[in-house]
């Protein structure tokens, strides 16, 4: 039962869920879903970072194996991730290919048999900011900024694009969970309400993460209670408030029993998917895998943290 204004009663049961790029940043991925599975998650996330790996790594015939190393490992596949390039352009033919690979992304995702895809909101500019993480460090945090490009006109060509995926989407019966990002056309809740309003499409929700919400402002407990039902997903880390970092629940500024007792109120009822990019131990882009068996301990403890916090406010956790 909810009351009117939109905070259910009703006790939700979440599982522990794990992003596969922080044990291993390229595919394949495989022999990484296999030690997610044997860490005790529930879920785990996949990830294609551009065209090609979505073209020539999840073929037909590895998403079917893929598929079938899940369900045989008992692990639910909560999320398809795959960004495409040129959300932001004015360019048609760059808008035309960013539909094409979305199609891609949500064709995949069906073939897994997932109900929610995820693309991180883009850049507003050709060219991107410094690494948010330099930043304490930098006396001038600059970018290159396209002054003679309309603003306007970036926002209204992204809330169209913005319809096309949600059509893409709801023909396939699938959720599209937007995730924002500091200094990207959605970096907060406000940013993602404004969309969502635009777009007048159900389907479209958030990929609700910390670690990019508490450096753009947010409170993150009262983030989630703005956003009620928009909540599709969560990536779950730890924070500064300053910079991006991912770090495990409980290692930096985040108040997480304020944080799950909203995800409570709201009734969620899907995965906790921990992202401990910034972990000891974890994958990144110059150093493909994690071999280092203190990334594990690092999300054992932090499924141990959250599942205790959970306990002594009343969420089931799925063992």
């Amino acid at each position: 039962m909810c009351k009117a204004a939109g905070i259910c009663l009703k006790v939700p049961r979440m599982k522990f869920g794990a992003c596969v790029w922080p044990f291993r940043w390229v595919p394949p991925y495989e022999h990484n879903v296999r030690r997610i599975a044997k860490l005790g998650f529930k879920g785990v996330e996949l990830i294609a970072w551009d065209r090609r790996v979505l073209d020539e790594y999840y073929t037909p015939k590895r998403t079917k194996d893929l598929g079938e190393l899940l369900e045989s490992l008992g692990l639910e596949l909560t999320e398809f991730v795959s960004t495409p390039r040129g959300m932001a352009s004015l360019r048609k033919e760059d808008k035309d290919a960013a539909v094409e690979h979305f199609r891609k992304l949500v064709e995949v995702a069906s073939w897994f048999g997932t109900k929610v895809v995820n693309t991180v909101s883009p850049w507003p500019f050709e060219t991107r900011p410094p690494d948010i993480k330099e930043r304490p460090l930098m006396q001038v945090f600059s970018c290159d900024i396209r002054y003679d490009q309309d603003m306007d006109a970036v926002w209204e060509s992204y809330v169209n694009l913005m319809r096309k995926f949600a059509d893409v989407v709801e023909d396939a019966g699938l959720r599209y969970a937007i995730e924002p990002h500091p200094f990207r056309l959605v970096s907060n809740v406000d940013g993602m309400l404004r969309l969502v309003d635009q777009v007048g499409s159900k389907a479209i929700g958030m990929n609700w993460d910390p670690s990019h919400l508490f450096p753009s402002g947010e409170t993150p407990a009262v983030g989630i209670l703005r956003l009620k039902d928009l909540v599709f997903h969560t990536h779950i880390s730890d924070n500064d408030a300053m910079t991006n970092c991912h770090w495990r629940p409980g290692t930096g500024k985040i108040d997480w029993e304020s944080v799950l007792r909203a995800l409570k109120a709201v009734g969620y009822n899907h995965v906790l998917s921990l992202e401990l990019e910034d972990a000891p131990g974890a994958s990144h882009g110059s150093v493909p895998e994690a071999v280092s068996p203190e990334f594990d301990t690092e999300n054992l403890k932090a499924m141990g943290y959250l599942g205790e916090i959970a306990r002594n406010i009343g969420i089931n956790i799925d063992t």
